[in-house]
């Protein structure tokens, strides 16, 4: 059996978008959750996401994987972003497309 820490580093290098959220994206439970959940999808990247209000090891596990205190949180390519004001932030600068172009991430972004 795996401990948190190797099951999280094995999820963020399987996905190139891993969202770590409360809630699902077809059933967000957060505000924070369902706004990133609501950027990813207009970008138009694919994106996994891991609920951690159905796993409480894997919600206190991420919060030290990060060192960040916070749900969501979104790691691209491996490498932690942020959470949701640091999402919202690079969407609307449009860091966060760049993000994704550099790490050769497709997006089809909705009009």
């Amino acid at each position: 059996m795996s401990t948190i820490e190797e099951r999280i580093q094995s999820q963020v290098a399987e996905n190139p978008v891993m969202l770590y959220m409360k809630g699902t994206a077809m059933f967000p439970q957060c505000g924070f959750s369902a706004r990133v959940v609501q950027i990813l999808s207009h970008v138009g990247v694919p994106f996994v996401t891991a609920n951690v209000l159905e796993d409480p090891e894997l919600r206190e596990g991420i919060k030290q994987f990060s060192s960040w205190p916070t749900i969501p949180q979104l790691y691209v390519a491996g490498e932690f972003v942020g959470g949701c004001d640091i999402v919202t932030e690079m969407f609307q600068s449009g860091e966060l497309a760049t993000l994704f172009s550099e790490k050769g991430i497709k997006t089809e972004a909705k009009a």
